[in-house]
């Protein structure tokens, strides 16, 4: 990757993550001018950025006003949860690359974060790790196709969980969650990335109930 296209990937990134974990809330305007001197770039690159967000939903530019932050969508939210859910099985089929020293390695350092999550509870740490652990999740198939698309759809529904927290037990979902990973590095130390997919695929769904509910 040319320095060029890795700048533009990590403010790609961040400025999602902040979207993502409510730093910019839906309807904040983003100010280019703010943003290119904090990251220290022209306000072209950043243009550029702003595009990729606008197509993944996540922003849209007004004439006379500029760059909006979105609100989410609940109706779309139903339809794009149960792609969801078919893509995380998929995750496990298509491609699945070898459970490495390296991946098993990654998987307990996320139980061991999730450890500490539960021991220390915070909506935002919970949303910042399943951010993280959604990547890693994706990095077992080699298939890019599939893992551009479920990361598409899963920054779409990111900011749900923590709109939807305060009506829900928090320790209980940290709980919840460390028992995904635990589930997971199991799945993984027997090499099986099929398995994996499939708790990643029932965790999803009980926590679309449990938010819904």
């Amino acid at each position: 990757m040319s320095t060029a296209a890795a700048r533009h990937q990590r403010l790609h990134s961040e400025l999602r993550e902040r979207i993502c974990l409510l730093d910019y809330p839906p309807g904040t305007k983003l100010s280019e001018e703010a943003l290119a001197a904090e990251f220290g770039t022209s306000r072209t690159p950043l243009r550029r950025v702003l595009a990729r967000l606008e197509d993944e939903g996540l922003v849209e530019s007004r004439h006379g006003i500029g760059t909006l932050v979105t609100d989410v969508d609940m109706a779309l939210m139903a339809q794009v949860y149960d792609l969801r859910l078919h893509l995380a099985a998929l995750a496990g089929q298509l491609d699945p690359l070898p459970v490495t020293p390296g991946v098993r390695a990654e998987i307990r350092d996320f139980v061991t974060r999730g450890e500490a999550l539960l021991a220390a509870p915070d909506p935002r740490a919970f949303a910042a790790l399943n951010s993280a652990y959604h990547r890693f999740g994706l990095s077992l198939t080699g298939n890019a196709p599939l893992r551009e698309t479920a990361a598409r759809l899963y920054y779409l529904t990111a900011r749900i969980w923590l709109t939807s927290i305060p009506r829900m037990n928090l320790t209980s979902e940290c709980a919840i969650f460390l028992g995904e990973m635990r589930e997971t590095e199991t799945a993984l130390a027997a090499g099986d990335t099929a398995a994996a997919a499939l708790i990643r695929r029932a965790h999803i769904s009980m926590s679309v109930h449990r938010m819904t509910r």
